[in-house]
């Protein structure tokens, strides 16, 4: 190709450098990405999260793991806390996997973040347009179920033979009321879809769309309620106190930071366990610089991937920009 630089027989020394910076145009190949950065894939993991390959398991203590099996016997939700890095939300894809329940239905919570959204979403312009448009064809209008998809919650509360796993991501992050307009489907296990249950009896059956696009499920009279109640997982960066009704129907887990033992085990797990010997200085630095909220389980990671592919982390400035602090002013 005229006016292109092949760079895929790159020399040894820089070979890592895909950019250049000198405006040089180049054929390049994309290097493998880590395990927990792969889109597109079924087996896409999370740093910490559940592997697909069962010799590669989720680390937990024994105490840890008797909360999470008290939490399963008492169908209570796991508030799960602990610093970034620490395992909070790979929790849940941990539970689902070893207990095959399915594919984790995840709500990622932010300040705009309601409990409506998380049950159903209605699509009334959408159904208005399509009727409209079927008259005006003289063909019959579409059913109303076609217009409702079911959030992640309410997904989880779908009535089935076994329960669906919820996670329930940074709650800490959404509407100081939210933890409470939880507390009702919590304790009943159940919701009303008004648009449906308003219908005339007779008429009110109506398959709607869950969150992944599954197979629709049959809703009657409006009324959506679990046979299993979900295993719920709540995680919070502890960035604010939750009322105490919340608190007493939820048990608490606290996940603390790795030690040099279980980072050592983590880094195996993810990277194999030729890679330890390979970044144990990395795994010295990151002790040595960790603070609680300072460092996360992640970094080190994404630090132990680059020097097993062959970049310098010494090349000035790289290794502070992926073990850079937390805290503070950006």
């Amino acid at each position: 190709m005229s006016g292109v630089t092949d760079t895929r027989q790159r020399p040894e020394s820089d070979g890592w450098r895909l950019f250049r910076g000198d405006g040089q145009v180049r054929q390049v190949v994309m290097p493998e990405p880590p395990p927990w950065r792969r889109f597109g894939h079924d087996d896409m993991e999370q740093p910490g999260a559940a592997p697909t390959d069962p010799h590669r398991p989720y680390l937990i203590d024994q105490p840890q793991i008797d909360v999470v099996n008290a939490a399963l016997h008492l169908r209570r939700p796991l508030l799960v806390t602990g610093h970034p890095g620490t395992g909070k939300s790979s929790l849940a894809y941990a539970i689902a996997h070893e207990m095959a329940l399915g594919k984790v239905l995840r709500w990622p919570v932010n300040s705009r973040s309601t409990l409506a959204e998380a049950l159903y979403q209605y699509d009334a312009v959408g159904r208005l347009r399509e009727t409209s448009l079927s008259r005006d064809q003289g063909a019959q209008p579409p059913d109303i179920g076609q217009f409702i998809r079911l959030g992640p919650l309410g997904t989880a509360l779908v009535p089935g033979g076994h329960p669906r796993v919820l996670l329930i991501d940074e709650l800490d992050k959404g509407d100081v009321d939210l933890p409470n307009d939880l507390l009702t489907v919590f304790e009943e296990g159940e919701f009303e879809i008004p648009e449906l249950s308003r219908l005339p009896l007779g008429q009110d059956q109506a398959l709607v769309h869950t969150v992944h696009g599954a197979d629709p499920q049959l809703v009657v009279g409006g009324l959506v309620r679990c046979r299993e109640f979900p295993v719920v997982v709540i995680t919070s960066n502890g960035e604010r106190e939750f009322p105490p009704a919340f608190l007493r129907r939820c048990l608490r887990l606290d996940l603390p930071d790795p030690d040099e033992r279980r980072l050592r085990a983590i880094v195996a797990a993810h990277l194999g366990p030729d890679a330890v010997s390979r970044v144990d200085d990395l795994i010295r630095l990151f002790l040595a610089r960790r603070a609680p909220g300072e460092l996360a389980t992640d970094q080190l990671l994404n630090a132990a991937h680059l020097r097993l592919g062959g970049v310098d982390l010494d090349a000035k400035g790289l290794l502070e920009a992926v073990l850079h602090q937390l805290g503070g002013a950006v």
